[in-house]
């Protein structure tokens, strides 16, 4: 029997009982479509993830004002500035592969255009900090170093506080109030979108440092040169660590702690943080396909089944082609091709299932998902390896019946 010839016989076959076909079929439908819809959807959250984070900037640390103790009693973390912007100088002329340190100080205000207002996020800093962030202007420009010395009144606005303040019209040059100081906007941000908390990066007014500390946040920061974050950029991945262990030695000797005192700072690698979201988030798709799989080992099975069906069914029929002369091999070909085909049809409608499934969630739940044609080719091939591995019992079954015993069974 040729080839040709026994994928036409077994189309006949599966032809013949269309209804049971299509339910055997069903299985690997669901199965196929549910690692299809799955692994989208756990490759989005994935994206989703990495692309937050990566808003943040790649290699990034971030001091923050430690445990402060005042008349026997711990503060907490943040409870006192601890740090200035000459750390953050130091960090920056003193620790091997800093690319940047910029000193942060971050309130909320209201900010007064016209008739509008809007209370958003004040970020005082400097030049370092656009560097860090890896953040670039849209339109309009940076603070000019000159600016920063002076604390001139200037800012630049981000995507969303554009949009509220200013409506249609175009801010740059417009002058608008923060705390009844007037400043005048000189750029707007690129946008940058969600953070991996769900916070609007875009929602955020950027002033020079001195101007923030002395117009907004408050006199006890300008006094003390006093900053809430110093977020440091290093060169790359493998600087950080070393890096953030010459920045505790420096923080330390600069604050003077002697050796049995705390450290009064605290630093943070952005990168370990990524690095175990993105983990979380693979383990979370590896998870959703695992389960999916279950409903392929299912479908499999369903397929074994009806075929040791097919084989009883068929036993005469296969008894006359052994007798008339078809080998053993022709036999088993014969049903393994049969459950193939089983299983690879029921694959193809699986994929188109379990993609329109993916982005049907996409839109509904806002979801994003990632249908990938390696996914795709994976479901075909794995929907084949089924049909053959569960289909060559009952072929092999059928290749070994003795031809008379099958001819005489009725």
């Amino acid at each position: 029997m040729s080839l040709l010839e026994a994928i036409r016989s077994a189309l006949s076959a599966i032809g013949a009982n269309a209804l049971r076909s299509a339910l055997t079929m069903l299985g690997i439908i669901i199965g196929v479509a549910a690692v299809i819809a799955m692994v989208a959807i756990g490759s989005g959250a994935r994206e989703r993830v990495t692309s937050q984070i990566k808003s943040l900037g790649a290699n990034l640390a971030i001091v923050q004002s430690g445990n402060v103790t005042q008349g026997g009693a711990r503060l907490g973390a943040g409870a006192s500035s601890t740090l200035t912007d000459e750390d953050a100088s130091a960090i920056a002329k003193e620790v091997d592969g800093v690319l940047a340190a910029a000193p942060v100080i971050v309130t909320r205000a209201q900010a007064v255009f016209g008739g509008a207002n809007w209370s958003t996020q004040i970020t005082a800093t400097d030049l370092d900090f656009f560097t860090a962030r890896e953040w670039d202007v849209g339109e309009g420009r940076l603070f000019e170093p000159e600016e920063l010395r002076r604390g001139e009144i200037v800012a630049i606005i981000g995507q969303t506080v554009a949009r509220n303040l200013f409506g249609e019209q175009n801010p740059l040059e417009q002058q608008f109030r923060i705390r009844n100081v007037p400043f005048k906007v000189i750029g707007v941000m690129a946008p940058k979108g969600q953070s991996a908390l769900g916070q609007d990066q875009d929602d955020v007014i950027f002033v020079p440092l001195d101007t923030g500390r002395r117009r907004i946040v408050g006199r006890n920061y300008a006094r003390d040169r006093s900053v809430q974050t110093i977020m440091v950029k290093f060169a790359s991945e493998d600087a950080i660590a070393p890096g953030i262990e010459q920045t505790g030695a420096l923080l330390r000797q600069r604050h003077r702690l002697m050796a049995d005192q705390e450290d009064d700072f605290i630093v943070r690698n952005l990168t370990e943080i990524a690095n175990t979201a993105t983990q979380a988030a693979n383990t979370l798709s590896w998870l959703l396909a695992a389960v999916a799989g279950v409903s392929l080992l299912v479908g499999g099975i369903g397929i074994m089944n009806i075929m040791l069906v097919s084989v009883t069914e068929r036993t005469r029929e296969i008894g006359l082609r052994l007798a008339v002369g078809a080998r053993q091999r022709d036999i088993l070909a014969q049903f393994l091709i049969e459950a193939t085909t089983l299983a690879t049809i029921g694959g193809a409608v699986g994929i188109a299932l379990g993609i329109g499934s993916a982005l049907t969630i996409a839109r509904i739940a806002g979801w994003p998902s990632v249908v990938s044609l390696e996914t795709i080719a994976v479901a075909v091939g794995v929907s084949g390896l089924i049909g053959v591995f569960f289909g060559f019992y009952p072929a092999r079954q059928a290749a070994r019946l003795d031809p008379i015993e099958a001819l005489r069974r009725e």
